[in-house]
């Protein structure tokens, strides 16, 4: 089964020299066309896709997302342990004076 002819390659044959059958004009156009890069998302995904697919910039992108991994466990890290240096001194401060503890309600003279 044949494929599918491209509309490029009727419009190509037009602009052939029929004297000078030696050189065809449509594999020149296609080798051309190939050179550049496809346009759009899925062209951008492609060249995307390729930048990746290089040893040295695999191995940056790989080292910033290990980087970026550790600063955002440090900062989780910090958060936590800030938040517990907070709780325990709430609860010394509540074991010093037991009048913190009643808060909630109005004190006694």
């Amino acid at each position: 089964m044949k494929p599918p002819s491209d509309p490029l390659d009727s419009l190509l044959d037009r602009w052939e020299d029929p004297a000078d059958k030696s050189r065809s004009l449509a594999p020149e156009v296609w080798r051309r066309l190939d050179r550049f890069p496809a346009r759009g998302p899925l062209g951008l995904l492609t060249r995307l896709l390729e930048t990746l697919g290089r040893p040295p910039v695999a191995a940056m992108f790989v080292a910033c997302c290990a980087i970026l991994g550790l600063y955002l466990a440090e900062v989780r890290i910090n958060r936590q342990q800030r938040e517990e240096s907070s709780q325990l001194a709430r609860s010394y401060l509540q074991l010093i004076d037991p009048l913190l503890k009643a808060d909630v309600g109005p004190r006694l003279p």
